[in-house]
């Protein structure tokens, strides 16, 4: 799904268009649901044409505004129609933040910098390996170090749901995350002391500001086994994901 929503994902910039029209919504919606004759009597103020002086009683209260049960009724249950329509408006928002600030925090944390790829995070900045699954071993005489994993176990990373190629939760024990450019260069090895992860190239990988995340599938249980890097360095556990709705709706009232 994630793919289909790129085209809206420039999040803040919609808030000010929503803030008006669920304002402009509530301003006619509330008043009608206490009480629809307000709005209709209020409404019947603005007309300019005049009453005709043959004008039937019916035609009388129509253009005096005053609404028959049924009238009442109608104009209650669009107003009410209205006001979901606008708390529906505010919770797409709200999702669409919570998946951008959930993919960005994700790729920040496994060393991602700003850039051009973080206007849609979900879809540039973060996503699953593509080539290269971090089986193959090291064969160059020189490697880079890996510094950050994430554990897929317990609570599941919500991102992973919106990053394209995403990893299935049952695929995975372990998350790695390297620049783009060096993904196919991952390297992980399953022993059973530890479990040794490196980027199998003889040259630095250059920072940028994309993240591949590659998934692995551990052979046995991790129990005491660490997972180490170049010179049996430890890898630093991160455990980035999404905020909760109440925080994005918070950082959204208040601008944060």
């Amino acid at each position: 799904m994630a793919p289909y929503l790129a085209a809206v994902r420039n999040y803040w910039s919609l808030l000010p268009a929503i803030v008006v029209i669920v304002v402009l919504i509530l301003v006619y919606a509330v008043p009608t649901i206490i009480n629809p004759q307000w709005t209709s009597t209020i409404t019947a103020l603005f007309r300019t044409t005049s009453v005709p002086a043959d004008a039937t009683p019916e035609e009388a209260r129509r253009a005096a505004g005053i609404l028959g049960p049924q009238q009442l009724k109608s104009r209650r249950m669009l107003a009410i129609a209205m006001v979901v329509g606008a708390v529906a408006l505010i919770g797409f928002n709200i999702s669409l933040n919570r998946e951008a600030v959930g993919c960005y925090k994700a790729a920040r944390a496994f060393g991602a910098i700003d850039g051009p790829d973080a206007k849609d995070p979900c879809i540039d900045m973060i996503y699953g390996t593509f080539i290269g699954d971090g089986s193959r071993p090291p064969n160059e005489k020189t490697q880079q170090p890996v510094k950050y994993y994430q554990r897929v176990d317990g609570k599941k990373p919500k991102y992973l749901k919106w990053i394209q190629n995403a990893p299935k939760y049952d695929e995975a024990d372990l998350l790695f995350g390297t620049v783009g450019k060096c993904a196919s260069d991952l390297s992980v090895q399953q022993l059973e002391d530890k479990i040794m992860v490196v980027v199998d190239t003889d040259s630095p990988c250059p920072e940028d500001s994309n993240m591949s995340i590659t998934p692995i599938k551990l052979k046995k249980p991790l129990g005491d086994r660490k997972i180490v890097t170049i010179d049996d360095e430890p890898v630093t556990e991160i455990n980035p994901d999404m905020d909760s709705w109440f925080t994005v709706l918070k950082k959204l009232a208040t601008g944060g």
